[in-house]
């Protein structure tokens, strides 16, 4: 089982302990592959697992490793754009995508489009609220969704700036996040991957506001 986690943010750290725990213990033979090209910084250490400074993929894949003995873990230190997606994403991943951007939410979303078989399961959230995407393929077909579906506009034709891709300056100041709505939304993906697990999948995204207590999942027609 090789799994690719991108972004070892607020949401990527609250997902990595659990999903090593879960698979140390299993009976499967699992590969992680951490990537993010960013480092970890002293004003987020309110929501991000870190014991020392550095790139945020090797600081959290050295610190796992010593943890979950059973599991291979690699890292690498990169953005995923659409330069590098091909060297990163392969035929038959489980992806994780734990980013604050959907520039590259497009990127991952497009290229996974034209493998023959992946699973995708995405998530992301403002300060309360959130939300799952589940984009699967096999034997060269979409089984649900892409994210750039017709639903989602915004990933579609992203207004942000991917940061492998930015200049320097160009990258706007990352919004205000609660470690709260990351712990939900890492919960979610987890959630979401453990029915595919099972293969028990019924829906392809879910949405989720603490505030109101209210988690909804849904299930769109495949285009």
């Amino acid at each position: 089982m090789k799994i690719k986690v991108i972004g070892i943010g607020g949401v990527g750290c609250a997902l990595l302990s659990t999903l090593a725990r879960f698979l140390n213990f299993s009976d499967k033979e699992v590969e992680i592959t951490l990537i993010d090209g960013d480092d970890f910084e002293i004003k987020n250490q309110y929501r991000q697992s870190f014991n020392k400074l550095g790139n945020k993929a090797e600081i959290t894949a050295e610190r796992l490793e010593k943890e979950f003995t059973k599991i291979y873990f690699r890292s690498k230190a990169r953005y995923v754009t659409e330069e590098t997606v091909g060297s990163l994403i392969r035929e038959g991943d489980i992806i994780f995508l734990c980013v604050d951007n959907h520039a590259t939410r497009k990127v991952v979303s497009d290229y996974c489009g034209e493998l023959s078989d992946m699973v995708l399961i995405s998530g992301g959230n403002d300060w309360i609220d959130g939300n799952v995407q589940v984009y699967l393929r096999k034997n060269g077909e979409d089984v649900t969704l892409p994210l750039t579906n017709d639903y989602h506009p915004e990933i579609q034709n992203p207004r942000d700036k991917n940061p492998g891709e930015a200049g320097c300056g160009e990258l706007a100041e990352s919004k205000p996040q609660l470690l709260i709505m990351n712990n939900a939304i890492a919960a979610a993906m987890l959630n979401s991957f453990y029915v595919w697990f099972t293969g028990k999948l019924k829906y392809d995204e879910v949405y989720i506001d603490i505030m109101s207590g209210n988690a909804r999942s849904v299930r769109r027609d495949r285009a």
